[in-house]
C-alpha cells in the first residue's frame, strides 16, 4: 500500500519513513531524510527553494534541494535535535 510519485523509481536501500534528497549545487550527495522533515518550516523553505529552482520535475529520482551541503547538514542537524 501507500503512494507513488510518477517518474520515482522505488528503490529498495531507501527505509520506509525516510525520503532521498540529492543537496548540493554542482556535484549532488544523496541524503536520506525522515518524512517528518517535511512537515518543518526551515525544510519547507527549502521545498520552496527546489520549486523555484526546479519546479516539480526531478529526473534525478529523488528530491533535489538547490543549497550547499553544509548548508543542508545544520538545517536538518537541527531538525533531528528537536
Amino acid at each position: 500500500m501507500g503512494f507513488h510519485l510518477p517518474g520515482l523509481q522505488r528503490s529498495t536501500n531507501i527505509p520506509k519513513g525516510y525520503l532521498a534528497v540529492y543537496v548540493g549545487d554542482n556535484q549532488k550527495k544523496r541524503f536520506m531524510i525522515p518524512i517528518s522533515f517535511l512537515n518543518q518550516p526551515s525544510f519547507q523553505d527549502l521545498l520552496c527553494q527546489a520549486e523555484q529552482e526546479f519546479g516539480y520535475d526531478h529526473p534525478m529520482g529523488g528530491l533535489r534541494i538547490p543549497c550547499p551541503d553544509d548548508v543542508f547538514l545544520d538545517i536538518t542537524s537541527r531538525l533531528q535535535r528537536s
